[in-house]
């Protein structure tokens, strides 16, 4: 038995007391002790390698019979073209020992299911909660998104065997690029876990290097072969992108990653890899090197993370794998700032500054806005506390995060709950201006996170006899919700503040059922002339809660009167 998996089973353990009335009613696991720790199992691989919350991991489980031995599915809206996929399949044993490889017939399920699930084309008889995710990426592929899919096999033993392996091989002749294969067992995940640990290592540069001291910061800007970036990459892993705000999008469907790959595979080229890369920048807590020597220093580092160029460090790791030593004429600019652990707010800034150049999620970059303290300080004088960044870290009925504020504040006053859920990479980007206006106050962000937090509650535990659309509409729901909730206060949304807020709360809790219902009725109604006499099939109403046009048929016919 050995020492990881008995941390990871400490993990699992905690998670099936802590998630237990999830696990109960939402999953409808049951007392069954096996399947609670296998959905355990999958929910901390989920949150832990993708980087998602206690909420959005156990969100993404569709575990159950007719799930095609699929644990998990997790999708982000399509972006240039191509809608990305992760796929989760959990294998845990109760026995501590760590020896059992995933097994084989595992992986043939998984490819089953990459060749069913995502052509519209076929009828498939699935559970309710993997149906309505398929659905919804179906709707998706029949709009012309490509699918990328990111297959993971997880367990608390090695990895599988060589025939399952063989499967794998077969299997990418025919998904050619659309399909990555990623293995996560007890090392992964611990060494995940484990990466707020700080990385102290040395660095290898070839040729001379540039060291500028400035503003109590020193620089240092040389050239170091990928190889040695392969070896940074194979020894820690995700821990060195603890601070870079892109987890690794994979090599398959990613231009620029396959950009970098087709260089260092081509030996004609891999020497001018050095003028095509933008490089890595780190940053550290402390370098050192010998100064007396003229050049191909060996750098001392403390503290190591990489901010920008995590894409490229995964991707020469993987190419590295392929060809080895092959690749070391491949240089990389590396750029190191030392900076002072109180240097925080800089580091974050350098992050956001050298990631955008591609869409990033930037919400734990926007926690030091102005607005956003400002905004914490006003739901603080509520009783309510507001998270701004990611923690690891259940939240209490008191709390509330700036993802979930956003979203609800977008659905509900700012009318665009097809937004709201498609466009959340957006929340803090392009989104940011027109959801947290500067008069938007604690009471509004409140109250609109009750509101969803009600919606999603029922969308997540659907009563009997529930609309075919709830799966999909939850936000469009939560909007007229907070429309008939200021007709009941009898104000329009600028008075509702503090003075006003426990009037308004109370009504949520007293009158949440009838709202929900009243705007069930309404949905119903606006969307019947929107099938034309057409099969109501969930790839359709899940392509309809995407249309823009709903929301101005509720607002326009269904609640005309209203004081807004």
């Amino acid at each position: 038995m050995s020492l990881t998996t008995q941390i990871i089973d400490q993990r699992v353990s905690g998670i099936v007391v802590q998630m237990a009335d999830v696990l109960s009613n939402e999953l409808k696991l049951g007392p069954d002790e096996d399947k609670r720790r296998s959905a355990a199992f999958v929910s901390l691989v989920a949150k832990t390698v993708l980087n998602l919350t206690d909420e959005e991991a156990i969100d993404g489980i569709v575990d159950g019979g007719n799930d095609f031995g699929v644990d998990a599915l997790y999708f982000a809206p399509p972006s240039d073209g191509e809608i990305r996929l992760t796929l989760i399949q959990g294998k845990y044993k109760r026995s501590l020992e760590g020896d059992s490889t995933f097994p084989e017939n595992g992986i043939i399920k998984l490819i089953d299911a990459i060749g069913a699930l995502f052509d519209p084309g076929k009828t498939l008889t699935l559970n309710k909660r993997l149906q309505d995710r398929v659905e919804d990426i179906r709707s998706f592929v029949a709009g012309g998104a490509i699918p990328r899919v990111v297959a993971i096999a997880a367990n608390n033993g090695p990895i599988w065997s060589s025939a399952a392996q063989q499967r794998i091989d077969n299997a990418k002749k025919e998904f050619g690029d659309q399909v990555d294969w990623q293995h996560v067992g007890p090392d992964e995940l611990l060494l995940l876990l484990q990466s707020q640990k700080p990385i102290d290592t040395t660095l290898q540069l070839i040729g001379q290097a540039l060291v500028e001291t400035f503003d109590f910061r020193r620089v240092m800007i040389g050239r170091m072969s990928v190889s040695e970036l392969a070896r940074l990459a194979e020894n820690f892993g995700d821990r060195l992108l603890e601070r870079n705000i892109r987890r690794y999008l994979g090599l398959a469907g990613n231009r620029v990653n396959e950009a970098v790959a087709t260089t260092l595979r081509d030996p004609a080229q891999r020497s001018n890899f050095y003028f095509y890369n933008n490089g890595i920048t780190v940053t550290c807590s402390q370098f050192r090197h010998n100064a007396l020597q003229q050049g191909n220093w060996q750098v001392q580092v403390g503290g190591l993370q990489i901010v920008n160029g995590g894409q490229t460090s995964k991707t020469v790791q993987q190419i590295y794998k392929e060809l080895g030593p092959d690749i070391a004429s491949a240089h990389v600019l590396v750029r190191i700032y030392e900076l002072p652990q109180s240097d925080g707010d800089l580091v974050d800034a350098i992050t956001f500054a050298t990631n955008s150049q591609n869409p990033v999620d930037l919400r734990d970059l926007k926690a030091n806005d102005k607005r956003q303290k400002i905004l914490a300080e006003s739901i603080k004088g509520l009783g309510y506390e507001y998270r701004l960044k990611r923690e690891d870290q259940p939240l209490s009925p008191t709390e509330v995060t700036s993802a979930v504020i956003a979203e609800a504040v977008l659905a509900i006053w700012r009318h665009r709950p097809h937004q709201a859920r498609f466009a959340a990479n957006e929340h803090f980007g392009t989104l940011y201006d027109i959801i947290f206006k500067p008069d938007l106050n604690g009471a509004q962000a409140v109250i609109a996170a009750l509101l969803t937090r009600f919606a999603e509650n029922r969308r997540k535990r659907p009563p009997e006899n529930s609309p075919d659309f709830l799966a999909y509409g939850s936000r469009f729901i939560a909007m007229l919700m907070g429309r008939y909730l200021l007709e009941d206060l009898g104000i329009s949304l600028n008075a509702l503040d503090h003075r006003t807020f426990d009037r308004a709360r109370k009504l949520v809790v007293s009158n949440g059922d009838a709202y929900f219902k009243r705007a069930e009725v309404a949905i119903s109604e606006a969307i019947l002339p929107l099938f034309n006499n057409r099969d109501r099939t969930l790839q359709r109403l899940s392509a309809t809660f995407r249309r823009a046009d709903l929301v101005e048929i509720l607002l326009n016919e269904t609640l005309k009167g209203l004081k807004v």
